[in-house]
């Protein structure tokens, strides 16, 4: 049996103690996932851990109870939240109420209480996923939300079937306003080869119902306007965005869902975002930025959202790919995994070779194929005669091979150190991009408010992608590296100036010394002026 997650969050560890024995937990169909000391740790730990439950106090330290619970439902919607408290006062129980919270209790806690609240609670969570996957449900949902004039218009538009000057006819007739001013194409792919371990046995097809489902409520209750249709086994969102620069805050808007989808859903989602474009009769190439986007899940992983701008940031969305074999294998080139370029290479020598196509069409497919691998290389700063070598024009050189095969064995030499340049040149644009943050952090860290939106704003990218390359750079988390950086310049303040707690605090990042004092506790285990003392005996002894 599935158990639905709890979060404690409590000043006083003995509390925890009490209300873990009081119940059984497991019996009601719960489990502590941990607990948190304050308000600021636990938000942190609510995003790491995806729990469906928090049970706070309002008196805590550095963030109290109530603040913590807005801060929750803000960006956790289906979160539950539990208030306990020691204080009988109106006001506590009316802001409680007003910030939407499930319960809230009076200490000391009365275990038949406590476990009525999370019977209710526990009927709520199940009823909410019932919805979600009761398959009557879906197929009733399907059947009811299918407005077919809509999904065949914004398919056939994405597709690049609908001429220019009639688009805008097309949509006041399928009753759409495509006001923008800007547009992007979301491709939502679900993993259906690695599904989730403990998921529900459910059809592929109603398992993408429920995920569109579970898209459209969280879209319609964000800032963007979003259309979202089943085309080709994927979910397609066509957005709305007022500027350019929405678009990072757009992917971060995605891979919160991507993540809600492994919880609520139990399926493995990738949302490949692609070019931002000005205009509705541009979205075709959002659209091909958008599947190249979903195809570096091998290298980024899914169950995220994965902004074609940002890992590719070279990639030209309006290339002319006429030819499905070339613009295969430039995606092989690009992904960066060796056996499927082969592969992708044999497959168009062998439509070669059974096409008797004219020699003059053959001369001008190669030339398109050398073209557009020439040109794929100068966009990512590639030195082209360290792929083709310098002797000789590249294109005579294709021409004179005298058979299929010997393109075959041409192609698989040159393709293969190109893609093994693209990843080297991957490699460096991604050391430096975490240099950059490290580097801004070493300069920066004394700033109170230097945090993941700082540094993304800094450089110019989604939290979902930053946090996503930093960690898996350094092996840390933003926030840990940040905390880690200031408790080492902590140190070395401790030891060589004789300030006070309060004033070092405050020179590497700190507003409340307390908070500040905590921190260094949760680090080291002892208090900053017990780790000076100590360390000086210690040297005072050597």
């Amino acid at each position: 049996m599935s158990l639905y997650s709890v979060l404690l969050v409590d000043d006083e560890e003995e509390v925890f103690q009490v209300i873990m024995k009081k119940l059984d937990w497991e019996g009601m169909g719960f489990r502590i996932a941990g607990y948190a000391r304050n308000g600021v740790e636990a938000l942190e730990m609510a995003e790491e851990l995806s729990v469906d439950v928090v049970m706070t106090d309002i008196k805590m330290p550095y963030m109290d109870g109530l603040t913590l619970c807005r801060k929750l439902k803000e960006q956790y919607q289906k979160i539950k939240v539990i208030i306990f408290s020691g204080f009988d006062e109106f006001e506590y129980a009316r802001e409680a109420i007003k910030i939407e919270a499930e319960e809230y209790i009076l200490k000391p806690i009365n275990a038949n209480e406590l476990r009525e609240v999370f019977e209710r609670i526990k009927n709520n969570l199940d009823k909410e996923l019932d919805e979600k996957r009761n398959i009557d449900k879906l197929r009733e949902y399907y059947l009811e939300s299918l407005p077919m004039l809509q999904e065949n218009f914004l398919t056939s538009l994405i597709d690049g079937r609908i001429p220019e000057d009639s688009i805008e006819e097309y949509a006041k007739n399928c009753s759409l306003t495509l006001k923008g001013p800007y547009f992007v194409v979301t491709v939502l792919h679900i993993s259906t080869t690695n599904p989730m371990e403990g998921a529900l046995p459910i059809d592929p097809f109603l398992l993408a119902v429920s995920v569109k489902k579970l898209a459209e409520e969280q879209l319609a209750a964000s800032e963007y306007d979003s259309k979202i249709v089943t085309y080709l086994g994927d979910g397609i969102v066509i957005t709305q965005l007022p500027t350019e620069e929405a678009i990072t805050r757009f992917t971060d808007c995605m891979d919160k869902i991507c993540k809600m989808a492994k919880r609520v859903c139990k399926a493995k989602i990738t949302a490949g975002i692609g070019h931002v474009c000005s205009g509705p009769e541009e979205l075709q190439m959002s659209y091909l930025g958008a599947k190249n986007a979903v195809s570096y899940r091998v290298l980024y992983g899914n169950t995220r959202a994965i902004n074609i701008a940002e890992i590719d940031p070279q990639e030209n969305a309006d290339l002319p790919w006429e030819e499905p074999f070339i613009q295969k294998i430039i995606k092989k080139v690009k992904v960066g995994e060796e056996q499927p370029l082969l592969d992708a290479i044999a497959e168009f020598t062998e439509k070669l070779a059974g096409s008797k196509m004219s020699l003059q069409r053959y001369r001008i497919l190669i030339m398109e194929l050398i073209t557009e691998l020439s040109r794929f290389g100068a966009n990512n700063q590639i030195n082209l005669e360290d792929v083709f070598g310098g002797n000789g024009d590249v294109y005579t050189r294709a021409m004179q091979l005298e058979s299929t095969d010997a393109l075959r064995e041409w192609l698989c030499e040159n393709c293969l150190k190109l893609q093994k340049q693209v990843q080297n040149e991957r490699q460096d644009t991604t050391k430096s991009f975490v240099s950059k943050a490290i580097d801004y952090v070493k300069e920066h860290y004394a700033d109170t408010d230097l945090g993941i939106e700082t540094i993304c704003g800094y450089l110019n990218v989604s939290a979902a992608y930053f946090s996503t390359v930093f960690k898996k750079e350094t092996g840390k988390t933003f926030i840990n590296y940040l905390t880690d950086y200031r408790m080492e310049e902590a140190v070395e303040l401790l030891l060589t100036q004789n300030e006070k707690t309060y004033v070092i605090a405050e020179k590497v990042g700190y507003t409340d010394p307390n908070y500040f004092s905590y921190v260094f506790k949760k680090q080291f285990g002892m208090s900053p002026s017990k780790y000076k003392t100590s360390r000086m005996e210690a040297a005072q002894d050597a």
